[in-house]
């Protein structure tokens, strides 16, 4: 994929495939990893920076990992315009704080399922993103692909504090397990306040539609974990999908009870929405993704066809 490209190609994640696409958008599974001996990535000079970058891409070329995950390209950060920058933070591939950035890069495949950020907080952040909800089948990726980097790249690891990290609170397993859901039919009854706000009594965190220090918009939520130590990734997975089981049951049940009992207000809100989106001539992006899942939920309640 040349960079030209990154406009052109549409995510894997964007298609809407999947097990309880109608809730859950998104499954990610974000790996932290380190190489020994090197320093993390701030305290690293230009130099140590680009000889990273060297050993990623040998590493992303092996036959391992090209005949699982295809062809891989590595953008250089020094070499994207900033609207490239923008490309990728807005389709999830890279984060907001790493596009700030001057040197680093991110490794793509063919379909963008898989991106590795190279020296952001991490010398690696390993990500699967996969559309819908599909945890197991994520991580199971996210597994394999972690293992034929293994192969070539050696890792920092110590045998009681697990995978090194730069951040303490990554150290362990530095999984970061997340998914992201639209729960529009929660806040329009007004229970996602206390339901999402009980989450991280549970050992999850609630985060905006951009992850970490970013606010929801559009009805949009990232549900991850937050322990990465003293748990298993098998754990950590398995307490995520069973809570964004409930959720999802939750959601469902707020849905039906806006259909039998709301229905006249909430079939005006809808097409209010439509007939914004579809007449106006200026609209931020803010307005236009509270209008958007207003839009969302009355297709998938079936009064907008």
């Amino acid at each position: 994929m040349a960079k030209h490209e990154l406009a052109k190609v549409v995510s894997k994640w964007m298609d809407g495939s999947g097990p309880q696409s109608d809730i859950v958008l998104t499954s990610r599974i974000r790996l932290a990893r380190n190489l020994k001996g090197i320093p993390f990535p701030h305290l690293l000079s230009e130099k140590g920076q680009k000889e990273v970058v060297e050993k990623v891409l040998q590493a992303v070329n092996v036959p391992a990992v090209s005949r699982t995950f295809g062809k891989m390209e590595m953008l250089l950060l020094e070499e994207l315009s900033p609207l490239e920058k923008q490309i990728l933070v807005e389709k999830h591939l890279i984060s907001p704080a790493f596009a700030e950035k001057k040197l680093g890069g991110v490794v793509l495949n063919a379909d963008e399922t898989v991106s590795i950020m190279v020296n952001e907080e991490d010398h690696l952040r390993i990500q699967l993103l996969m559309p819908a909800f599909q945890l197991e089948e994520t991580w199971k990726a996210a597994d394999n692909l972690d293992d034929a980097l293994e192969q070539t790249l050696d890792y920092a690891f110590h045998e009681e504090r697990g995978y090194l990290t730069a951040c303490p609170t990554n150290l362990g397993t530095g999984l970061r397990a997340s998914v992201m859901v639209h729960l529009p039919a929660l806040v329009l009854t007004n229970q996602a306040k206390k339901i999402l706000g009980s989450l991280p009594q549970l050992g999850l965190a609630v985060r905006g539609f951009y992850g970490e220090g970013t606010e929801a918009q559009g009805n949009l939520y990232q549900i991850s974990n937050q322990i990465t130590l003293g748990l298993s990734e098998g754990e950590i997975i398995n307490n995520l999908s069973l809570e964004v089981q409930q959720l999802i049951a939750q959601e469902r049940g707020a849905r039906e009870r806006l259909k039998k009992e709301l229905y006249h207000q909430f079939d005006d809100k809808v097409n209010r929405a439509y007939g914004i989106l579809a007449n106006a001539r200026i609209i931020s992006s803010e307005e236009a993704l509270g209008l958007l899942s207003d839009l969302r939920l009355g297709i998938d309640l079936g009064m907008i066809t």
